[in-house]
């Protein structure tokens, strides 16, 4: 009788290896959802409009909240009669109370103005879509859902699975042993990473892939045109006393910011009607362009826009998180032709009460400042410096203002996140790009005795450890950045 040859498991963890590093490598690299790097026209514009946020420590150490784009996103809601659609990245209670109380119940009022201009028009057509953070991808339910879908709002939780995989280390392991097993709200078990109600094994396992639908648009019918609001605020509570910055803009920039929100739609409910109304008639908005820009598309006129930045220009940055290699390299291109680089930064110093370690943007300035580059800390106190603002004023007099929801990073700039910004293309003494040259510049000089930064030498960290940390940490994807 022949005998059994034995198994040599070598070759079947070799196997293993080869299948774990396909699937990583084609996940990586595949191409990204039909139509997701969307890069509109340069739209004339009848209006537009720049929108901040402001959080400041007064002369007594208390922080001081001046709070307006969601005032504004309300009263958009409020006035529609046709067609709302929301796109928005965190909507719920989740992750505490940073600090206090100067913070809004967002969650409750966006849920509560849609639910009643259903009710107030039947006929109005309502879309929501979200990222599934907010039902911890299953673990958990939403009640803010709940309602709108109860109401009659067609809600659209993002599928992730077809987005490229920005933490391919993980995810690939995550796709060969875990995602078959979907997720559940019931029987949780283990603890809540930012609530109370316990959550499963599978939350924690699909949490690690580091993936999101980042987007924060509202589109909506104005009388007989349209209007669009682009940001970076989210409709959250614990983020309300956030600083953060919006465009609204009317007329056919507005509709392509609907056209790039049909894509998600499209690879997350395949059979939904997404409506395509008529675009209204243009009208001049004073010479300025508005030009609707996601994903990579972000990052190209942002290089492009720096590359052009030479003696006399002045490049104006605000960034919650800044880790790109190309853009930081970029920057310093910028500063060496002559162009007056500022940037201003949060300082990677707090996550809704819990403390960070100044990754990246710490690393990132020190190595910015050897190129001569003046950097100053946004002056936090328990909440984020949330803007994610390029404004570069050229010599000729023109400007560029790139605003939006993308931090300028590796997973929000190289077709990982979904994202959406506003570029606006004109004079820098028109009335939208001067407002937001103004908001920067008080908030960098301190303007009415409100301590908005802080200088350089507050938060410098010139360690090499931090700096590898976060270079591998971009390089793989192994970060929440």
């Amino acid at each position: 009788m022949p005998l059994r040859k034995p198994f040599h498991w070598r070759w079947f963890w070799m196997a293993l290896l080869v299948l774990w590093g396909g699937i990583a490598a084609w996940h990586l690299w595949k191409p990204p959802p039909q139509g997701l790097t969307f890069q509109g026209p340069a739209r004339e514009t009848a209006a537009v409009e720049f929108l901040a946020d402001l959080t400041w420590v007064d002369g007594q150490g208390r922080r001081r909240t001046d709070q307006r784009i969601f005032d504004r996103k309300l009263e958009l809601i409020g006035q529609a009669e046709r067609l709302i659609v929301v796109d928005m990245f965190l909507f719920n209670e989740f992750a505490g109370d940073p600090d206090g109380a100067d913070l809004r119940p967002l969650a409750s009022e966006l849920t509560e103005a849609l639910v009643q201009r259903r009710q107030q028009r039947p006929e109005l057509r309502i879309l929501f879509i979200t990222d599934p953070i907010n039902t911890l991808y299953g673990g958990v339910e939403s009640p803010h859902l709940k309602a709108l879908r109860e109401a009659g709002v067609e809600v659209i939780v993002t599928d992730l699975d077809p987005l490229r995989d920005s933490n391919p280390l993980w995810s690939a392991t995550w796709r060969l042993c875990c995602r078959w097993f979907g997720n559940s709200s019931a029987n949780g078990w283990l603890p809540n990473p930012v609530g109370e109600q316990a959550v499963g094994l599978r939350t924690w396992l699909k949490i690690a892939n580091f993936k999101a639908n980042h987007r924060k648009t509202l589109i909506v019918d104005e009388a007989e045109t349209w209007a669009a609001l682009v940001t970076s605020a989210n409709p959250h509570d614990a983020s309300s006393a956030h600083g953060n910055t919006a465009l609204v803009v009317t007329g056919p920039a507005a509709l392509d910011v609907l056209e790039s929100e049909g894509t998600i739609a499209a690879f997350s409910r395949p059979q939904l009607d997404w409506p395509a109304p008529a675009s209204p008639e243009t009208r001049s908005g004073g010479g300025v362009q508005a030009r609707v820009l996601t994903e990579a598309a972000i990052r190209d006129a942002t290089i492009d826009a720096l590359e052009q930045a030479g003696p006399g220009s002045r490049v104006d940055l605000a960034m919650f998180y800044l880790s790109h290699r190309e853009v930081i390299r970029s920057l310093a291109r910028a500063q060496r032709r002559g162009a007056a680089v500022r940037l201003l930064l949060d300082p990677n110093e707090h996550a809704f009460g819990r403390r960070k370690n100044g990754v990246p943007n710490r690393p990132v300035a020190a190595e910015l400042r050897r190129h001569d580059i003046a950097v100053r800390w946004c002056h936090t106190s328990g909440e984020q410096c949330h803007s994610k603002q390029l404004l570069i004023r050229y010599r000729d007099g023109s400007a560029r203002l790139i605003s939006g929801s993308a931090n300028f990073t590796r997973r929000n700039l190289d077709n990982f996140n979904p994202e959406t910004a506003l570029e606006l293309i004109g004079p820098a003494q028109a009335p939208a790009i001067r407002a937001a040259s103004d908001w920067f510049e008080s908030r960098w000089t301190n303007a009415d005795g409100r301590s908005f930064s802080l200088d350089y030498a507050h938060y410098a960290d010139d360690s090499r450890l931090r700096y590898w940390q976060y270079r591998i940490m971009e390089a793989t994807g192994l970060s929440t950045f």
